[in-house]
């Protein structure tokens, strides 16, 4: 692959392995915020379980996520993809964070677009 090309890959899929990481991990301490406050009290009343735990889990898919991003990265990617997509869609359903949903769409596309790279098959270096 164009060495352009394999240096965008890169840099997308060590940001899109590690941030839902970090993120994942932060959804156990609050210390970037306090990720429960993301989600909409109509959604939180459907829950069978307090925001705090639900965005637990949210954490856990996160973080295997992430892991999926680093080490199977077309795959990874398209669930990054699809991931930050449906949290798109719930912001702004509840139309709460709209700024934060429209950041996650361009996110998806970004992610889609190293699932995309992920596809090409590396091209010999012509001289």
């Amino acid at each position: 692959m164009n060495s352009n090309l394999e240096l965008v890959k890169n840099v997308l899929k060590y940001t899109f392995g590690l941030v839902p990481i970090v993120a994942g991990l932060d959804k156990f301490t609050n210390l970037l915020t306090d990720w429960s406050q993301y989600v909409s009290d109509g959604f939180a009343g459907m829950l069978p379980l307090e925001a705090g735990t639900f965005m637990m889990i949210v954490g856990i898919i996160e973080i295997v996520a992430g892991i999926l991003v680093l080490t199977k990265t077309r795959i990874g990617a398209y669930v990054v993809a699809g991931w930050l997509v449906a949290i798109a869609l719930t912001l702004i359903l509840s139309w709460s964070y709209v700024d934060v949903a429209v950041r996650d769409i361009v996110m998806a596309i970004a992610a889609f677009s190293l699932a995309k790279l992920s596809e090409m098959t590396p091209i010999k270096a012509r001289n």
